[in-house]
């Protein structure tokens, strides 16, 4: 299988990659996305409700991550480091996203991270 691209490996040329995939429909969909997505927000109480689906559904995630892993008390650190490193990637995240035009990306991602926290919070809280 390999005896025909000996020769392209020896001499230093590859053949050349096609430059782009191919476009589909569904590529096509995904890609406008969030703009079409932004467009849906632009309305202040759809903004409104979108952002709030999504904290209360970053809540609902922080507090079931808390309670499985509390539940089991074999995956406390694991689902400690899991959760420090979502809540630090959405922050590293969030600093490229500021330079962005599209200002709900950015809101979606803040919501969905003090979701996040305030349900890991809410649930440390109920051990004490």
């Amino acid at each position: 299988m390999l005896s025909p691209l000996l020769p392209l490996l020896n001499s230093g040329r590859f053949p050349p990659l096609p430059p782009r995939f191919q476009q589909t429909r569904f590529q096509q969909r995904i890609t406008q996305s969030g703009n079409l997505l932004e467009a849906w927000a632009q309305n202040p109480w759809r903004r409104l409700s979108l952002l709030l689906i999504v904290l209360l559904s970053g809540f609902v995630v922080g507090g079931g991550i808390g309670s499985i892993t509390g539940a089991l008390s074999l995956f406390d650190p694991l689902g400690a480091l899991v959760c420090v490193l979502a809540i630090e990637l959405a922050a590293r995240l969030r600093r490229k996203l500021l330079s962005q035009p599209l200002k709900l990306r950015l809101q979606v991602l803040d919501m969905a991270r003090m979701g996040l926290l305030y349900g890991l919070l809410l649930d440390g809280f109920k051990l004490l």
